[in-house]
């Protein structure tokens, strides 16, 4: 299984548009073969902030995500706000349990 985790944070005046391109792409992600989780969570505490979290069967359904249409305008949408950062990264999981 592939994770996926981080942050994306746009300017506060720009939270609301962000909130709406998430929205979009999130549904459109969870459609996608291989999808297992897709999300993105505003951070209490600091504005602007979204935590976003997936989880993938494989690097290939990861890859072809990556590709989509969806991610495309999602990347626009991103770039036409006022973008601060992105930190996102990618882990590998090799076993999981519940807790």
């Amino acid at each position: 299984m592939i994770v996926v985790s981080g942050t994306i944070r746009v300017a506060p005046g720009s939270s609301e548009a962000a909130k709406v391109a998430m929205i979009a792409v999130g549904a459109e992600t969870r459609k996608e073969d291989g999808c297992m989780t897709y999300a993105f969570h505003a951070d209490l505490t600091e504005e602007g902030a979204f935590r976003v979290f997936e989880e993938w069967e494989s690097d290939e359904a990861l890859k072809a995500h990556s590709q989509a249409p969806h991610m495309t305008v999602f990347r626009e949408k991103l770039a036409s706000l006022e973008f601060i950062s992105r930190e996102i990264k990618r882990y590998r999981v090799s076993e999981t349990s519940t807790l």
